[in-house]
């Protein structure tokens, strides 16, 4: 089967779990541990070996494997493991592939939190990280030591909405024999990154997958093998560190990817629409989809094009006041929230600089073309877009960022 024959909204449609009764969504088991008809039973569970049988929430629950599935069905993976949070998922998986002495290669524009957990918090381990630009693949060839035990990258980088060689970086990882993580958040959908070869796929469900924002979630997504090392009672990073989901959170995300394909077709062609208008107006915007995108051809070859370039992008106000000024002006409009985070129903607007990448030291975010007049664009299902247009153009030219 190739890349494009994969059809993950498919995969997700054809699950399906009755609930206890006949329910037509599963069931809800809202326990925090579970009775064994037998000793021996329980015994085989904490060694992993009763399939089927549920010992304790922080380790698994029925709630949590049927999200889980899911996920796993969307990415092509054999499997899935979720988490209380995006970094809930995150970090133990990068812990369960480093030991102290090890070094990790990633992309040197990735979200926030997991930037400051690599460079800030990992060294404490002995676990050292070079950042990289990512889209230089010789670069980051040149970065790979015998001690590296992780490629990481976002598909889709934030904020810059750089886009990652997938390929290139897999053919990269397997002549170096090291796996490739990458954090596929801003573009579930839109790319499947193990169908390009990646290894190991981990989103924040909180925000497109979700969509909702009313609250967190985290899975990493890979083989069974690796799923039942993480949650190994023993040594397990996702078990041992107990970011676990709540099963009532895991059933409300689960009901919520049922329309993810929808929601993620609007949200792209939205954000087209919008980003066409924007740079034709001369404000400086980066969308996957305009051709002036420098990885405009490679997510083109890269994405299934039914759900289009995805819902993030980012135009240039100049300065950080006037950023400041046109996202305060554009709340008081109704036009989105001043708001970081992302994959909601309204526009979400941010200027990362300050925000969500406020953990990279200024010298950095402006290496890598970080400007402080940056707005970070999260945009929403808005049914008549024009509008919301005409009214954002409204309030630029009313600051003076467009004559």
């Amino acid at each position: 089967m190739s890349k494009h024959d994969f059809k993950p909204a498919n995969n997700i449609q054809d699950l399906q779990y009755f609930g206890e009764f006949g329910g037509v969504n599963p069931s809800i088991s809202d326990s925090s541990t579970y009775t064994f008809l037998s000793a021996k039973t329980m015994f085989d569970t904490f060694e992993g070996n009763a399939d089927g049988c549920y010992l304790y929430s922080r380790h698994s629950t029925p709630s949590n494997l049927y999200l889980g599935e899911a996920l796993a069905a969307m990415e092509g993976t054999e499997t899935a493991n979720v988490a209380a949070s995006g970094m809930g998922a995150i970090t133990p998986t990068l812990l369960q592939f480093c030991q102290a002495g090890d070094h990790i290669v990633s992309s040197r524009t990735i979200y926030g939190g997991t930037y400051a957990f690599l460079k800030n918090f990992a060294p404490r381990m002995d676990i050292h990280t070079s950042f990289v630009d990512i889209t230089k693949l010789e670069v980051v060839e040149a970065a790979i030591t015998p001690e590296t035990k992780v490629l990481f990258c976002e598909c889709v980088s934030n904020p810059l909405l750089e886009i990652a060689d997938i390929e290139g970086l897999s053919k990269l990882a397997k002549k170096h024999n090291i796996p490739l993580l990458v954090d596929n958040t801003f573009s579930p959908l839109t790319i499947s990154p193990v169908k390009l070869g990646a290894d190991v796929v981990m989103h924040s469900l909180t925000k497109f997958i979700n969509g909702a924002s009313d609250t967190m979630g985290g899975v990493v997504c890979g083989t069974q093998e690796l799923i039942d090392t993480l949650r190994n009672v023993n040594d397990g990073a996702c078990m041992l560190l107990g970011a676990s989901m709540d099963s009532l959170r895991a059933a409300s995300i689960l009901k919520n990817l049922r329309t993810l394909h929808i929601r993620i077709q609007q949200h792209s062609k939205n954000a087209l629409f919008l980003a066409e208008k924007f740079e034709a107006d001369g404000l400086r915007t980066v969308y996957p989809g305009l051709k002036s995108h420098p990885g405009h051809e490679l997510m083109k070859r890269q994405m299934n094009p039914q759900y289009g370039f995805g819902g993030m992008l980012t135009i240039d106000a100049g300065s950080i006041d006037k950023a400041n000024e046109l996202m305060e002006l554009m709340q008081e409009r109704n036009l989105g929230y001043l708001a970081v985070s992302l994959g909601f129903y309204k526009t979400l607007f941010s200027a990362p600089g300050s925000s969500t990448s406020s953990e990279i030291p200024e010298e950095e975010q402006a290496e890598m073309g970080l400007t402080d007049g940056l707005i970070r664009f999260s945009i929403g299902l808005d049914a008549d877009i024009e509008r919301t247009y005409e009214m954002m153009n409204a309030c630029m030219k009313e600051i003076g960022i467009l004559n």
